[in-house]
């Protein structure tokens, strides 16, 4: 190599410390490039160079930050006034250039609007998306085209104004096929007269509007009106108009919820991240839509949100109030962007109660369901077993897997949890649980021993089918006892697999532990054969945890009951029945407990005095 290749080669190189000496302190925003000149990816900062120098001190980035920053060959930065303004920037970039190493939304369309012209004499009422440049009424967002299709044709069938184009209406003879299925009053042909049109059109931008209430109670009166005027035919459809409203506020209404607000929830599992928005608008539940965020590493909800939020609402319409799962990072400088964007107030709520909190429960249901239906494709979950296969150097592709944890509380109440997949994803009806007893409280080696011989036991019976890998949440020890348990029944066609957890714990930097092996295995970072076994092995967790909280809530509601003398088990159950749990019983008196068949007098002073001997 010559001199002057050595130097080019120098050159290219990027010097961190250089760039960093005259790096400013002021907001803005900083691109790392590689050396294709390609972004990899696009941050904010408070301060620039404490923010840039940090991704260089040693050990304070992850592996795969460290892998980003051994691709930077340049960094640009664009100063800018405020940290809000840089955000702002930020999710322009992001957005434009999507970035390899950012949290991207992949979803750019517009949302589509319920339209209703103001200019002419028969209004139309349509679907609208994009610029808003007619004049007129627009309503919504809609999550979808699909949604906007189903309110119009539930509105067309109450009022109805006709959707037809301006072209097709203006030049009519005679009426269309919507006019004879009672769909539309053939303004076109003067069918009906101006005011009475009118009066559909507003009908339906107090429906659109939320005012669903104040419209019922206006079609009341002109039905009673009607039938005091004896048009009975004529009261009949009005009749028949408020019980269809009355049909779809109930379907749709968010009680307790007024003007505009979104429900954002998420959840991560395995490598991949799910976000739900939920629209509400004017007190009505517009349908949601779900995203899928790229991410390339482990992040928690908080950081996704925080990512997410101003990507996708900053070119948009914003609510007034967004009610989010988890609360993101910088929740007051979101606020601050996201209102002097929309020019008005915008709350961000991550705790909510009564109804606020039963629709976020609902979004967070729906998510968490969406998340594991991606999981479980069965396409991606095949490509997963190949993958296993691969990484753990099976002979075959794997059919079925099982895999065992432990929860307990200080060794109390302990529970094992087995889980199986196979290659179309999680098995439910499979799932087992094990209350383990006998063992020395807190001995997880113990535990893992028990559970796995009572569930091979019955594998021997022939009672199930056998797994080709045992998963083992846990080291050496877990693995050595399973094994131990699996050579006592003589089981030794089922590959054991430890899964250790890695530094920190930290998702995708798991150990594999194979049986009679002093190190671990490699795993390939980031292999999908890896995010299975994350899967598999968060699934046990996941069913192991409310296994042990269901036995030690039990367990807490009977404990008190147990220690009163002459009160066996079926009396205890009756007891909870009757009065609704524990806190009934509690309240209840001496007359009330002893009016139950098999209480006597007797005992049901003890029971009153168990609950109540404070305060003697």
């Amino acid at each position: 190599m010559t001199t002057v290749e050595q130097a080019e080669i120098d050159q290219q190189k990027f010097d961190i410390e250089d760039f960093l000496k005259n790096l400013t302190r002021l907001p803005g925003i900083y691109k790392m490039l590689n050396d294709k000149d390609t972004i990899v990816y696009i941050g904010k900062a408070k301060n620039l160079k404490n923010r840039v120098s940090s991704y260089f001190r040693k050990g304070a980035a992850s592996p795969k930050q460290q892998v980003m920053v051994a691709k930077i060959k340049r960094i640009e930065v664009t100063v800018t006034h405020t940290e809000g303004e840089a955000l702002l920037l930020e999710s322009q970039l992001i957005k434009k250039h999507k970035p390899r190493y950012n949290i991207c939304l992949r979803d750019d369309k517009s949302y589509p609007f319920i339209y209703i012209s103001s200019e002419q004499q028969f209004p139309q009422i349509t679907a609208h998306r994009g610029a808003k440049k007619k004049k007129g009424n627009y309503y919504g967002p809609y999550p979808s085209a699909g949604a906007v299709r189903e309110t119009l044709k539930q509105l067309q069938k109450i009022f109805p104004v006709r959707q037809c184009e301006d072209s097709y209406y203006k030049n009519r003879s005679r009426p269309c096929l919507q006019h004879q299925i009672e769909r539309c009053t053939a303004p076109c042909v003067g069918l009906i007269s101006p005011e009475d049109y009118r009066e559909d059109v507003n009908n339906t931008r107090l429906f659109l509007e939320g005012k669903g209430s104040l419209l019922i109670d206006k079609l009341v009166q002109n039905m009673d009106k009607l039938v005091t005027d004896l048009e009975f035919e004529r009261a009949a459809t009005v009749r028949d108009q408020i019980s269809q409203l009355r049909t779809i506020l109930e379907k749709n209404y968010v009680h307790g919820t007024r003007g505009d607000v979104d429900i954002v929830a998420c959840a991560t599992k395995a490598g991949i991240a799910c976000v739900q928005i939920f629209f509400i608008r004017n007190g009505q539940n517009l349908g949601n839509k779900t995203f899928f965020p790229k991410i390339t590493d482990e992040y928690a909800p908080e950081n996704i949100l925080q990512a997410f939020i101003p990507q996708y609402y900053l070119d948009k319409n914003i609510p007034y109030e967004l009610i989010v799962s988890h609360k993101p990072e910088e929740t007051d400088l979101l606020i601050e962007v996201l209102a002097a964007h929309a020019g008005h107030a915008v709350t961000i709520s991550p705790h909510v109660r009564s109804d606020r909190a039963k629709w976020l429960q609902m979004a967070n249901v729906n998510v968490e369901n969406a998340l594991l239906t991606k999981l479980s494709d069965k396409q991606g979950v095949y490509a997963r077993f190949l993958s296993l296969q691969e990484e753990l150097g099976c002979q075959e592709v794997p059919k079925r897997l099982e895999c065992f944890d432990i929860s307990h509380t200080q060794g109390d109440y302990t529970v094992a949890s087995c889980v199986v997949f196979d290659r179309e994803g999680p098995v439910k009806s499979s799932y087992r649980r094990f209350n383990i007893a006998g063992i020395t409280p807190g001995d997880d080696y113990a535990a893992i021993y028990q559970a796995v011989s009572r569930r091979f036991k019955r594998l021997v019976k022939g009672e199930h089918e056998a797994p080709d890998i045992l998963f083992i949440d846990g080291g050496k020890g877990q693995v050595n006892e399973a094994e131990k348990a699996l050579a006592e029944l003589q089981v030794n066609n089922v590959m054991i697999v430890g899964v250790s957890k890695g530094p920190d714990r930290k998702a995708g930097m798991e150990k594999m532990i194979l049986p009679g092996q002093e190190q671990p295995i490699d795993v390939t970072p980031g292999a999908s054969g890896l995010l299975l076994i994350q899967h598999i092995r968060d699934e046990a967790h996941r069913f192991a945890i409310t296994g042990h909280r269901a036995r030690r809530g039990k367990a807490k509601k009977e404990s008190v009951l147990e220690t009163i003398a002459g009160l066996g088990p079926k009396r205890r159950q009756i007891l909870l029945k009757q009065f609704g749990g524990m806190q009934g019983i509690s309240r209840a008196g001496v007359d009330a407990l002893c009016s139950i068949d098999g209480i006597s007098r007797q005992l049901a002073q003890r029971i009153y005095d168990t609950f109540h001997h404070q305060d003697e």
